[in-house]
């Protein structure tokens, strides 16, 4: 196989503020493995809080490099377990490699991945918009620009998060979920819940952070709203110590590895009687058109980061006002766009 990368910096439509941070323009690295005129694409964005950096991307590229210009087009799920060991520790460029690798497997075989993965559908969930965290006024006029959508996610975790959803429910009668970010205190779960049931929310995403979620066994018991791991839920292995604190999980491809674990953690969760979300960074359509390939097993949908953007770089699956379009074509269904990666 032949391997290239390039960078790309993708401006958004607004600062996009969740309880840890804002974001203006969203780096991210795109890899591409080419094999007989056949081309992957796999996808994953900069991201300060997993310690991912274009840098450390392209160390882990390199250590795996040999193995995939010498080697031959096989089972997406072969190759992931075969590199695993190098790059456990850079699980957000495995993630880009796993799904470049199945974006050419489907590719190989004439059908779109979610088939070549042995998903008997692409149908699911419609996606949920998101509303970053601003001045009240700013998200109500974040809404207004996105009238229409089925759900709102709503990040939260400041003083004034009563106040907001209290404005954006005068806007929308569409359900909200909530997503502090890690942002509340222990104590203050229960109460805060309890504020939200006249807001019309139908979910909570991760109240606390990991190190603090054995809190959430207790409230879990009788919470009014169920509450989705998201930083809880990395890795394979998480998924199990989940199931005693949440009602859900939110598999984000880039946290875990790629396709080939999301496909795992999904059949898992739903055994442990989980529902299942799969989410998104802010990405372009190169990310969101290989999260999407897993919609046929899914509760929620959290696939509108390419929508936040305020230019894409990418054409593939996309999100219609939250309904998922798949394009007729195979693999991930990825086209370039003309633009210069940096």
């Amino acid at each position: 196989m032949q391997v290239t990368t390039r960078v790309f910096d993708l401006p958004l439509r607004h600062p996009f503020t969740i309880s840890r941070g804002t974001v203006r323009v969203q780096r991210t690295w795109i890899v591409e493995l080419e094999e007989d005129g056949l081309v992957g694409r796999g996808e994953a964005t900069v991201n300060p809080y997993y310690n991912a950096t274009v840098e450390g991307m392209e160390k882990a590229l390199g250590a795996v490099m040999e193995d995939l210009v010498l080697g031959k087009l096989e089972h997406p799920a072969e190759w992931w377990q075969r590199l695993d060991d190098r790059l456990k520790h850079y699980r957000f460029a495995q993630s880009a490699i796993d799904c470049a690798l199945w974006d050419l497997w489907g590719q190989r075989f004439g059908q779109p991945t979610w088939k070549a993965m042995g998903i008997d559908s692409c149908h699911g969930p419609m996606s949920c918009y998101t509303i970053g965290i601003d001045t009240p006024e700013m998200m109500v006029e974040k809404l207004r620009q996105m009238p229409g959508w089925p759900v709102y996610k709503v990040k939260v975790g400041t003083p004034s998060d009563q106040e907001v959803l209290a404005l954006l429910r005068r806007e929308t009668d569409r359900p909200f979920r909530v997503d502090a970010n890690c942002g509340w205190s222990p104590g203050k779960v229960r109460e805060t819940i309890e504020g939200l049931l006249p807001m019309g929310v139908e979910l909570v995403e991760q109240p606390v952070a990991p190190d603090l979620a054995d809190c959430l066994a207790q409230i879990k018991v009788d919470s009014p709203l169920p509450l989705m791991a998201d930083e809880s839920c990395e890795e394979e292995s998480d998924v199990d110590r989940c199931a005693d604190r949440f009602h859900a999980i939110n598999i984000k491809l880039v946290k875990c590895g790629g396709l080939t674990p999301g496909l795992r953690m999904a059949r898992r969760a739903k055994e442990l009687g989980l529902r299942v979300m799969v989410g998104c960074m802010t990405e372009s359509s190169v990310g969101i058109s290989a999260a999407a390939q897993l919609l046929g097993l899914l509760d929620f949908a959290d696939l509108d980061g390419a929508v936040l953007l305020a230019e894409d770089i990418a054409k593939g699956v996309q999100v219609d006002f939250g309904r998922v379009v798949f394009p007729d074509k195979p693999g991930l269904g990825i086209e370039m766009l003309p633009c210069d990666s940096i």
